[in-house]
């Protein structure tokens, strides 16, 4: 890859040319020539500052871009010249997606000897800007992305449900929100998944969580189920999480227990759709 576009993308994302500078072993004024030559060359600004803070410009938006699949596709060119298979996958997923459904295609993947796989386990916004930096082949989100930046297909609708005691009146039943506001309500931390869907169909509902008799926040998805496996609260989580639990109970709620999609995200023009598919074939 051009060594003109690689500074870029590391000052991209640095956004401090000291720190891309130490970060490829170079000079600052030698960053600053790259970036000012480049800019020569296109004949359009790349970064603006506001004060003492760096910015990107519309024009290095769209270059970034641009040079990312560039970097995906030389990768790929490298591969193909010396006539190697890509033998490591570097996947990206969020938590419910990371800790619950891949499990059994990476260990179908991992079982030909020579595969290798990398994961990360983070939220939407963290795996987008990996695949930005090209750190991932593909992430597997629950979360909102742009379908004009990213490629992207349809994994799964997954099934949200409402989870009580087993031996909860709740179990198994149909129910209004109105019946569950003298419960304790158990959420993730914000910014989660989960705790985002939730929020937004309760709001849809007309409700919110200051509502319910009582808020309990929990990170842990062991903690939450445990919490509510012994009758402290109900809590709203996606059904591949509790599978199997044989002290967790099941309820619905019209217009908050409806499925949400889980999507394989990657760059465009890359061979992120090869690469996912060949995890997820895996059994």
């Amino acid at each position: 890859m051009d060594a003109k576009l690689r500074t870029f993308l590391t000052l991209c994302q640095t956004m401090n040319y000291r720190v891309a500078a130490e970060r490829l072993h170079l000079s600052q004024p030698a960053v600053t020539k790259q970036i000012q030559s480049l800019e020569q060359s296109l004949q359009t600004k790349l970064f603006h500052y506001d004060g003492h803070t760096l910015h990107k410009t519309e024009k290095c938006l769209l270059l970034e871009r641009y040079a990312i699949m560039m970097q995906s596709q030389f990768e790929e060119l490298q591969l193909a010249i010396a006539d190697k298979e890509r033998l490591r996958l570097r996947i990206g997923a969020t938590k419910t997606i990371g800790d619950y459904v891949l499990i059994d295609s990476i260990k179908g993947y991992l079982k030909t000897p020579v595969h290798e796989l990398s994961l990360v386990v983070d939220n939407t916004k963290h795996l987008l800007q990996m695949l930005d930096e090209n750190q991932l082949d593909f992430a597997v989100i629950e979360g909102t992305f742009s379908k004009t930046k990213y490629d992207s297909y349809l994994f799964r609708m997954e099934p949200f449900v409402g989870i009580c005691a087993k031996d909860s009146p709740l179990c198994g039943r149909n129910v209004s929100v109105t019946e569950l506001l003298n419960e304790t309500i158990i959420v993730r931390e914000e910014g989660s998944g989960t705790r985002r869907i939730f929020e937004e169909r309760l709001g849809a509902a007309g409700y919110e969580l200051s509502d319910f008799n009582r808020e309990v926040s929990i990170s842990s998805f062991v903690s939450v189920k445990a919490l509510v496996a012994g009758g402290i609260g109900i809590s709203f989580l996606y059904q591949s999480v509790v599978a199997g639990e044989e002290d967790i109970g099941t309820f619905t709620v019209d217009g908050i227990t409806e499925p949400h999609a889980f999507h394989v995200v990657y760059t465009k023009n890359s061979n992120g759709k090869k690469y996912s598919e060949q995890l997820l074939a895996a059994k």
